[in-house]
């Protein structure tokens, strides 16, 4: 998430939480936004943010990796935010046959509805792309 804009900016899903899966969404994040050298890049203290392979990612990039205390919720609170709205707009009003029906339907969710049109109060009750025209 740019907490600039709130746009979701980088995401993967998969069957499992190893490095591959944040390296994947990093990866669409910065293929997508190409952001410069500097960014602050926060995360959680999960071992897949703090694995060789993650941090020597953000090195390549240039980024500045930011990890809360122990404890302190409060830096990693606008994605945990994210992930209670996708599911309680989402996902427990759905019932997926199958991980890739999942994957499309979210998909849909993010790139479709919560990008393009879901207003945030944090940005003015804007979207995310019209903050970053805006910011632009």
């Amino acid at each position: 998430m740019d907490l600039c804009t709130r746009r979701i900016v980088g995401w993967a899903m998969d069957e499992h939480l190893r490095t591959e899966l944040p390296l994947a969404a990093l990866r669409m994040a910065i293929k997508g936004q190409g952001p410069g050298a500097g960014l602050i890049h926060h995360s959680d203290r999960g071992t897949q943010y703090a694995s060789t392979e993650y941090r020597q990612a953000l090195q390549a990039a240039g980024f500045r990796p930011s990890m809360s205390r122990r404890a302190d919720c409060y830096d990693n609170a606008p994605m945990e935010s994210f992930f209670h709205t996708l599911k309680t707009e989402l996902v427990h009003h759905r019932k997926y046959a199958a991980r890739d029906e999942a994957q499309r339907d979210i998909f849909a969710y993010i790139e479709g509805f919560y990008n393009q049109t879901r207003r945030h109060s944090a940005i003015g009750y804007i979207s995310p792309i019209e903050m970053e025209l805006k910011s632009a």
